[in-house]
Formats: structure tokens, sequence, C-alpha cells
């Protein structure tokens, strides 16, 4: 059974299922691999490694809202530097390696370039299985990055090749792709607040 399994008449009830499963879609991840996440992003931060993030479609919205949230939120009253890029942002890099090689190379080609041991690769994709995606993340298993897996459905390759695996139980690509942009703020936030006195917190807007 997948949602939706049926026919809806009333967007208010579509909305109740929605907003049920989303909430089942939260409550399935696990906590400890958050903080795990968490603590190696905060980390890589601290020793000023750089953090990749790339993702296919509305992964790829992700991804770059990820920059901005750990990139300038995480940085704002904090005493961290972070160094945040986003492998789906440049398009005409990614169309020249789509063009000339294959659409399968558009991100392992940008990684190969940039990364050096010692970075993280976060990875965003429902279904876990995309090539242009796997490949990436098994590159960086073999060349000394840390993985972060942002998955859902049955998790796919990535969730196997992840150093650390947020994986969401759910059978949506809506719902997976709102519960990981929940999970962006979440990291984003907790790692920056966890860098303020309370008295300040109090005083902020996140």
């Amino acid at each position: 059974m997948t949602f939706p399994d049926d026919k809806y008449d009333r967007i208010e009830t579509f909305a109740d299922a929605y907003f049920e499963r989303i909430a089942a879609a939260g409550e399935s991840l696990d906590r400890g691999k958050m903080a795990e996440a968490a603590r190696r992003m905060e980390q890589a931060y601290q020793r000023r490694a750089s953090l990749y993030v790339y993702g296919n479609g509305g992964s790829a919205a992700i991804a770059n809202s990820f920059v901005c949230d750990h990139a300038k939120l995480v940085q704002t009253d904090t005493d961290l530097v972070t160094h945040v890029v986003s492998l789906s942002d440049n398009a005409p890099m990614m169309t020249a390696i789509a063009n000339d090689l294959s659409y399968d190379e558009v991100f392992l080609y940008q990684l190969r370039s940039y990364a050096v041991a010692g970075d993280i690769l976060v990875t965003i994709s429902a279904s876990g299985n995309s090539e242009n995606v796997v490949r990436a993340a098994e590159w960086a298993v073999s060349n000394g990055l840390e993985v972060i897996a942002l998955t859902g459905f049955s998790g796919g390759r990535l969730k196997d090749l992840a150093t650390v695996a947020l994986h969401v139980v759910s059978d949506n690509y809506g719902i997976i792709e709102d519960t990981h942009q929940s999970l962006m703020h979440i990291l984003a936030q907790y790692i920056r607040q966890s860098r303020m006195s309370a008295e300040l917190i109090s005083e902020r807007k996140f």
C-alpha cells in the first residue's frame, strides 16, 4: 500500500492524511543517527573542512537551501566558520559534464575536482538509487570522506554506503522530501543554538 492508495474527493481529508504521514515520517527517523550526523557536521565546521551537498530534482532544491542555512545561519552568533557547497547549483558545469560525458558523472566530476579527505558529503535522494548520486558517494567513501545520506523508500544503495544514514520511512516523494527539508533545518538550527548562550537564544529568531 502506498499513499495515496485511493482517490480523495476533498482536499481537507487529503491534507489531514498527508500531515498524519508527515508526523509518522518524522517519528521514523533514528534519533541516535541524527545526533551522530549533527556531531560529525559540527566537528567538520570546527576543523574548517568542507561540506558538499547534492541531489536531483526536489532534492537539488533542498541541497541549495542547505547551503543557505548551514553557510549563513550556522555562522550567525556562533564561533563557527562553515564552508558548504551545493554540487546541484552550477548549471553551466552540470550541463557541460552531462553533455560531454554523462549525466551519471555530474556530481562525481565536481566532487573529484574539489573534495579532499576529511570533508563531508551530504547526499539527498528519496530512492537512494540514482546513479549519479551513488557514484559520487562511492567515490567519497573510497577517498576518505564521511557520507551522510538522507533517503526514503527502501533506502537503496545509499543507505548501505553511508557513514550515517538518515532514513525516512515513507513511500511518498513529497512526504520524504518535506521530511528531508525539515532535517536540513533541524541540523542547522541545533548546531547553531548549541554554540550560543541561553540568553542569546531567547533574543534571536530561528
